[in-house]
């Protein structure tokens, strides 16, 4: 079973079966999966499936809530066409931008990290808020924009006054 049809049906995000997996001590593997577009996507066998579905059953701590919610990560900034298009960029969260990267590139090849910032998962849609304004949504987390060094200046605003992550 892959980690993102985990995820689906208990409600979770990846990131969070993924710790989960980790913290077990469960072996993944990666193979080509049609839920991630032909994408790599991580599996686990069923019986280690029944070890996080014991996970889900036990009462959930305060602290398991907020790590969920503030896990550690980056906001990103990617210019998904840089020569042709270069207003265009998508912004969110990821806690491996290089992945996140990779992911994009299958259908944005030439897609450019174009700046990144210390951030919680709690603070992405808020920042999205903040630092697209007056930028057309062309997907839920793609913009267009004529100044993309703006957007830039903008996130550098937002995340000055965000408090400093642990290990900064």
């Amino acid at each position: 079973i892959s980690v993102i049809e985990i995820a689906r049906i208990h409600g979770k995000h990846r990131q969070t079966i993924h710790r989960i997996l980790k913290r077990l001590g469960v072996e993944t593997t990666k193979m080509q999966s049609s839920e991630a577009r032909g994408q790599l996507a991580t599996y686990i066998s069923k019986s280690d499936y029944e070890l996080i579905k014991d996970e889900f059953n036990k009462p959930e701590t305060t602290s398991d809530k907020n790590n969920e919610n503030s896990g550690p990560g980056v906001f990103y900034v990617i210019q998904l066409e840089p020569d042709h298009d270069p207003g265009r960029f998508k912004v969110g969260f990821a806690t491996s931008v290089q992945d996140r990267l990779r992911q994009h590139k299958t259908s944005a090849p030439y897609s450019v990290v174009l700046n990144t910032w210390p951030c919680k998962l709690l603070w992405e849609k808020t920042a999205i808020d903040s630092v697209t304004q007056g930028c057309e949504q062309l997907h839920t987390e793609v913009f267009r924009t004529d100044n993309l060094n703006q957007v830039i200046e903008r996130c550098n605003q937002f995340f000055s006054l965000m408090p400093e992550l642990e290990g900064e």
